[in-house]
């Protein structure tokens, strides 16, 4: 039982790690955004040298639109990772926790790793047992 509770324990600190991992690799999308913003602007603004075109605005658009889009999937991941390791620890939300690390197993290399561990280790009925008294056992 303790060794279960140590399992739960190291991979809520995981989930914390890849949790911050995966907010700071959603930013990288934003440049995305931010070329569509010059796209965008040269578009608007911009004069072509004789014998070019400038970048079409609809173009800018779509970078701007994809980099948001992005960013925003990738920081809602990121917080959900972050429940999901606070749910492990506090031993609560037993199926969010299990699909979040089923989830988790797209993001190679690290969500990989720490989703087959938290899958294999969620799939033992100790552990499972461990969720269902701690429900069993809060108030109200």
């Amino acid at each position: 039982m303790d060794q279960d509770k140590e399992h739960l324990r190291l991979l809520a600190i995981f989930h914390y790690i890849v949790s911050g991992l995966a907010a700071l690799f959603s930013f990288f999308p934003l440049l995305y955004t931010i070329i569509g913003g010059i796209f965008i602007f040269a578009a608007r603004h911009g004069t072509a040298k004789p014998g070019e075109e400038l970048p079409p605005e609809f173009l800018g658009w779509i970078f701007a639109v994809l980099g948001s889009v992005l960013f925003v999937i990738g920081i809602a991941m990121a917080i959900c990772i972050l429940i999901a390791g606070r749910s492990l620890a506090l031993r609560k939300r037993y199926s969010f926790a299990l699909v979040i690390a089923c989830i988790e197993c797209l993001f190679i290399p690290f969500g990989t790793i720490l989703g087959v561990f938290a899958i294999v280790a969620l799939s033992r009925e100790s552990i499972r047992a461990l969720f269902s008294n701690t429900t069993a056992q809060a108030p109200g």
